[in-house]
This record gives structure tokens, C-alpha cells and sequence, in this order.
């Protein structure tokens, strides 16, 4: 049987889309499961041993160039490999017309949330079959029970992403780190630079870890400079994809984050995790609680210092 996972992005949305293809790939071990997602995050649903394939498409590029020959001949291209297969289900994971779309040029069975679930009810008209799923849960759950209700079985336990860590980069000097993960979407989700700076002194003082501060544009690259001068051991990561990525966060000793999508996928390699909300809830897009990870903070909230330290100690394989 031949299906189609469409959930192009963004990087944090891909990982929670994780443990719904685990559990149904238990429910159903001969799947032939296939995912379209955006070329930047094309290497998210590479990472899952249960996808066999990956269908990258590029919308955030041909948005700007629609008319142009070479993104004409791009979306021909992936229109064709769409339908290269005969897809026996087509599941619309995210639910807005830029998945609804592609999903239903696949010609197959189109299903995806009701327009009550759904942030773009208009996609609706494009599904075949939809479910309800309420609002008020976590985006990891309200997936999980979205392919469940699909599938016909009942989602069971705590949600598993199952996917291991990568190699370790071969760049990395010690193996006793903790990643940094300041850089975010926008200004309002930052945690302040002295704070960093705070914690990181005290990892190190009190655990003897290197720092490693990664970046993702040039202005992310300016911060992680300032930070790693005025840290000790602290280091600035070269530049990065996301398998290198996994690789990093996979081996790391700790890992704080602000609500990025590299935070979510510490999240899904178990390390000990504390992820910073400043402006944003939590209980919506956060990390899924574990023994490894946690939450702090929410809307118009900055936690302190010492309450991010002190939630790292009680994490599992911190103590």
C-alpha cells in the first residue's frame, strides 16, 4: 500500500509529524510511505527510518519567480513524480491550501482535517474524506490522531519519534558539550544575551562542558560570536544541514533552545532539553514533556537563569 505524507513545513511542524509515521508504521509494518515536503526541509523526513521516500518541492523559491521557464519546468517535474506512483492514500498532515494543493494533484484518495479542525477551512473542499480533531491538543497529538482516525486504530502511550541520532561531526573536540540554541524566527521569542551568557558560564563552572553555538543567517552568526567571546569553551559551529544537525544535538550532554525547530528535534533524540517560551504557548507548538525534556515560560514570560539551570539538573541523564 502506497502513501503519501504531505507536510511541507516548517522544521518544527515535519518533527512533530515524527511519532504519528512511527505508530502507524507499527499499526501497518508493510506501508510504503512516501512524504512531499519544502526542499529546505526535505532532510526531516529523510531522517525517519520508516520513509522510504522524499518528494522535495520548492513553493517558498517559485513564489517568487511563478511565471519564470525554470520554476515552470520545477513544478512540472514534481507534478510528474506525484504521479509516477499509484498512491493508494494522500494525507494532508498541515492543512492549508499550499499542502492541499500539491496533495491533490497526487490523484490520490485526498483526506485531511474537517474545515472545524483546520486552519484554512477552504482546503476542505479539496479532501476526499475528513476527521475531527480538537484544537485544544498539542500539534504532536492532534497528528497522531489525525493519521489514527485515517487508519482505524487508536493512538497508544506517550508519542515516540522514533529516530536516532546521526553521526557525530567529525569537527566536534570534546564529547562533554552542551548546544545553545538562541537563534529564532523573531526578535520576540530571543532569550537576552546576558542570560546566555550567565547559563553558559555556569555549565561550564559546574559541569565542565564546551559550549557549541550554532547559527543559521549571518545576523544569528553575529550573536553566537558575541556569545562564544564572552563564555568559556565556548565554540561557534560551522555551518550546518540538519542531518549534521541531528548529529550534533543526537551526542550532545545538554541542549537549551528558544522555540526553534532545532530545539523540537533535541526533543526527539532524548537528550536532556530545556526549551525557552517567551512569546508563545508552550502547551501549543512546545516540546513534548519527558523525563529528558521540558518546558519553561510562555507569552509576555522570560525565565530566569537560574530557573532554566535548575529545570536542566532534573532532567533525566543530567543528574
Amino acid at each position: 500500500m502506497n502513501v503519501l505524507i504531505v507536510r511541507t513545513s516548517s522544521m518544527g511542524d515535519l518533527i512533530h509529524t515524527w511519532p504519528a509515521i512511527t505508530e502507524l508504521k507499527t499499526h501497518y509494518p508493510n506501508l510504503r510511505i512516501s512524504w512531499l515536503a519544502e526542499e529546505n526541509f526535505a532532510d526531516i523526513p529523510r531522517l525517519h527510518p520508516a520513509v522510504e521516500q522524499v518528494i522535495p518541492m520548492a513553493w517558498r523559491r517559485w513564489r517568487k519567480r511563478l511565471f519564470a521557464a525554470d520554476t515552470r519546468a520545477e513544478m512540472k517535474a514534481v507534478y510528474q513524480q506525484l504521479q509516477a506512483t499509484r498512491w493508494d492514500l494522500v494525507v494532508d498532515c498541515q492543512g492549508l491550501l499550499k499542502s492541499a494543493i500539491p496533495a491533490k494533484l497526487s490523484r490520490g484518495p485526498l483526506t485531511g482535517y474537517d474545515r472545524h479542525s483546520i486552519r484554512e477551512p477552504l482546503a476542505c473542499l479539496l479532501y476526499d474524506k475528513t476527521h475531527r480533531v480538537d484544537w485544544s491538543l498539542s500539534a504532536v497529538e492532534r497528528c497522531r490522531l489525525l493519521l489514527s482516525k485515517v487508519f482505524g486504530y487508536q493512538p497508544e502511550g506517550s508519542p515516540r519519534f522514533g529516530v536516532p541520532a546521526a553521526a557525530r561531526p567529525a569537527w566536534l573536540q570534546d564529547d562533554q558539550y552542551a548546544v545553545l540554541l538562541h537563534a529564532t524566527s523573531r526578535a520576540s521569542k530571543e532569550w537576552p544575551e546576558q542570560y546566555w551568557i550567565a547559563l553558559g558560564e555556569r555549565l561550564n563552572a559546574q559541569h565542565g562542558l564546551q559550549l557549541i553555538i550554532p547559527w543559521g543567517n549571518a545576523a544569528e552568526q553575529q550573536r553566537a560570536e558575541r556569545l562564544a567571546a564572552a563564555m568559556p569553551q565556548a565554540v561557534v559551529a560551522p555551518r550546518m544541514n540538519l542531518v549534521e544537525a541531528c548529529g550534533l544535538l543526537g551526542h550532545a550532554r545538554a541542549v537549551i533552545g528558544v522555540d526553534t525547530g532545532l530545539s523540537h528535534l533535541a526533543n526527539a533524540l532524548n537528550v536532556p532539553l530545556v526549551a525557552i517560551y517567551t512569546d508563545t504557548d508552550p502547551g501549543k507548538t512546545g516540546v513534548v514533556e519527558t523525563p529528558w525534556a521540558t518546558n519553561l515560560g510562555n507569552i509576555g514570560q522570560c525565565p530566569t537563569v537560574d530557573e532554566v539551570y535548575q529545570a536542566l539538573l532534573a532532567r533525566k541523564d543530567m543528574q
